[in-house]
């Protein structure tokens, strides 16, 4: 018998399972992840940015945790000694009409409590050369890391006060009973007292298996990159994002300097059809079915219509898709990008078509559903870990007593 059981073992599964030693340290912890090793997926095929939250609605989980977050987890790398540089970036406006937008985002980022600075041409050229553009945000505490790196030293703290992670344990079903919940796994049956669903792209699921509706589906969107050649680095200096599309919602291609040197480029955003479908060619039935045969889904596509086919151009087009880019960088051209390996953005959409946007948070009689946590979920990681721990119940408040 467990005290908690964590499933899923990407970057939130982890920070909760870390944020239940401090608050229970003496608790009996297991962490139950599906793959080979820890953070797998999303957590192991971002671009590694350390977020600040200009984008996000003032108030809003994700405005809150993702500027605690860039806070906390630039302290946590400090503390470990894990490379990370809070190297700053640039949100620019490449055409007259979105400096109305630029000025929009930078009064959201003025009350989401960030020190921004708005800039003109001349000093954005001091900053990043070769970038095109009329102004645009300075954003000096964004940063970058690399997450897999953080992730499996929270593993690390996790052992070190005894709990357990089993690698290759697939969930099958989950009854939640009146003191206990039994977990029926491929490996055999786990019983625990709580259990913590941080499963990322299956999220969803987990949580019908344990007899909540959430009312979303989680739909899997595929982001595809490129990297510069080693030879055109010098483009890039910091992070450059151009102006978000307010009609769309994902951020656009933008140039990220990645932990290791390398400089990312990209992503685009279209469906994948297969919940962890990396590549263009991966399918699972079961996945696209649920995607097709849901309302949700038809109500998105028609109102990003022309969105989503422009996001599918770039998907085939090197030549699109090099377009986008030299928007910013008028001198990137094709011959400058090489592939890069794709991401998977696990999204929580509304029955009534409209994305989730937020991180999502499902309360259980003993389960805790963390069902949508995309980007900036992993800056924002040991801020959502504290979080769903401080939601356990006060009806275990003689569990907590015992544990302490």
């Amino acid at each position: 018998m467990y005290d908690f059981a964590v499933i899923g073992g990407g970057i939130v599964g982890l920070s909760t399972g870390m944020a239940l030693y401090k608050r229970f340290p003496n608790a009996k912890v297991v962490i139950i992840e599906k793959e080979s090793v820890v953070a797998d997926h999303q957590t192991g095929h971002n671009s590694g940015v350390i977020h600040s939250g200009i984008y996000y609605k003032p108030g809003s989980y994700k405005a809150r945790f993702a500027r605690q977050g860039s806070k906390s987890m630039t302290e946590f790398c400090q503390t470990h000694g894990i490379n990370h540089d809070i190297c700053g970036k640039v949100i620019v406006a490449t055409k007259q009409e979105e400096l109305v937008l630029l000025d929009n985002l930078y009064t959201r980022g003025l009350q989401n409590d960030l020190v921004i600075q708005k800039i003109g041409a001349a000093e954005l050229k001091e900053i990043e050369p070769h970038v095109n553009g009329l102004g645009a945000i300075r954003v000096a505490q964004a940063g970058i890391v690399n997450y897999r790196e953080v992730s499996e030293k929270f593993a690390d703290i996790i052992l070190e006060h005894g709990g357990e992670i089993q690698l290759n344990t697939k969930v099958e079903k989950i009854h939640e009973e009146s003191d206990q919940v039994i977990i029926e796994t491929s490996k055999g049956i786990l019983k625990a007292r709580m259990v913590i669903n941080c499963a990322g792209l299956h999220s969803d699921r987990i949580a019908t298996a344990a007899g909540y509706k959430t009312d979303m589906k989680i739909v899997p969107f595929r982001g595809e990159y490129f990297k510069l050649k080693p030879e055109k680095r010098y483009l890039v200096k910091h992070l450059i994002y151009p102006v978000p599309n307010p009609n769309f919602p994902f951020l656009g291609v933008h140039f990220t300097r990645m932990i290791s040197g390398e400089i990312d480029a990209g992503p685009n955003a279209v469906l994948s059809f297969k919940r962890e479908g990396y590549k263009k060619t991966d399918f699972n039935a079961k996945d696209l079915m649920e995607v097709l045969g849901y309302p949700g889904f038809w109500k998105l596509a028609s109102k990003f219509m022309k969105e989503g086919m422009d996001e599918y151009v770039r998907s085939f087009s090197k030549k699109q898709f090099t377009k986008s880019l030299q928007e910013l960088i008028p001198e990137i051209q094709e011959d400058d990008l090489i592939p890069a390996p794709a991401g998977v953005r696990a999204q929580g959409l509304k029955s009534d078509g409209n994305l989730v946007d937020d991180f999502y948070i499902v309360m259980g009689k003993r389960t805790i559903h963390v069902c949508n946590a995309p980007s900036p979920a992993a800056t924002a990681s040991i801020e959502i870990g504290k979080e769903v721990v401080s939601r356990i119940p006060v009806q275990i408040h003689l569990l907590e007593m015992a544990l302490v």
